[in-house]
């Protein structure tokens, strides 16, 4: 029983940190998951979607932000 509480307190502390790893590591594949909006202007100039002179304009509207 007098060493009950350390497993306990180990238990706990194991527990919180998982808990924490895991929220962490759902938030960053969020993160990785995002793209960007140039990356978005790229692929819609690349499949054809927009043309040069759009892709310009948009591109500097983009990079002024």
């Amino acid at each position: 029983m007098t060493f009950g509480w350390i497993f306990m307190s180990i238990f706990w502390i194991l527990a919180i940190a998982g808990i924490v790893y895991v929220v962490k590591l759902i938030t960053c594949k969020r993160h990785w998951t995002e793209e960007s909006a140039m990356d978005i202007l790229k692929k819609r100039y690349a499949k054809g979607e927009i043309n040069k002179e759009e892709f310009e304009k948009m591109k500097n509207d983009i990079t002024k932000e």
